[in-house]
């Protein structure tokens, strides 16, 4: 290994190091109480180090989202990779996939739904906006691919299969958002698996033929 492998390897562990406490700094305090200081502390680094890895806290808040949105976009292309299956089926296994996404972090999920409606973006490198609009690009389009799949045979109502794409991924947020905030009022009110199963359900029946 050459000496400038080893710095990136090295770089990107520290990345890593970081990214992993801020999450837990994040989960303690919020977003809006945490601190570059405070996650230096965690990371057991210097807030300088910080710096030269995230310029603040709000892309260290969307490197976690974007995690997210690499595995969503792993789970969405297994589902189309999956050979001798029916577009009808793909879509069911899409559902599965999103339940697998969610189940991948819940806390950051719902973070990532939040950021993407907030002003946080705004904070932003360039570089880093722009990979957040190309993985959200990408998962976009992959699972048009299943409902343009349909469209073709016949199994899918005729339109436009981004425009299905994003009913399917808002239906996706919205319940996730929803029940996060009336879990917020009351802990004891946990229905997102139930209602996400239903409003799939009632999504997919309407898009038959």
């Amino acid at each position: 290994m050459g000496i400038q492998e080893r710095k990136e390897r090295e770089k990107e562990r520290r990345k890593q190091q970081i990214i992993v406490a801020a999450k837990r700094v994040f989960s303690k305090k919020g977003f809006n109480k945490a601190t570059m200081e405070d996650i230096a502390k965690e990371s057991e680094l210097s807030p300088g180090t910080l710096y030269l890895y995230f310029k603040n806290k709000e892309e260290l808040y969307a490197s976690l989202s974007l995690r997210i949105l690499y595995f969503q976009n792993i789970r969405v292309e297994q589902v189309i990779r999956e050979k001798d299956t029916d577009p009808e089926t793909k879509l069911r296994h899409l559902m599965d996939a999103m339940f697998d996404v969610y189940e991948f972090d819940p806390l950051v999920i719902i973070n990532m739904f939040h950021l993407q409606s907030s002003e946080t973006l705004k904070n932003l490198s360039t570089e880093l906006l722009l990979e957040i609009k190309a993985v959200n690009h990408q998962v976009l389009n992959n699972v048009a691919s299943i409902f343009q799949d349909g469209i073709d045979q016949g199994l899918f109502v005729q339109e436009h299969p981004v425009a299905l794409a994003d009913i399917f991924l808002s239906t996706f947020g919205g319940v996730v958002l929803w029940e996060a905030s009336k879990r917020a009022i009351d802990p004891q009110k946990d229905f997102l698996k139930s209602t996400l199963r239903l409003a799939f359900e009632v999504f997919a029946n309407g898009i038959k033929k």
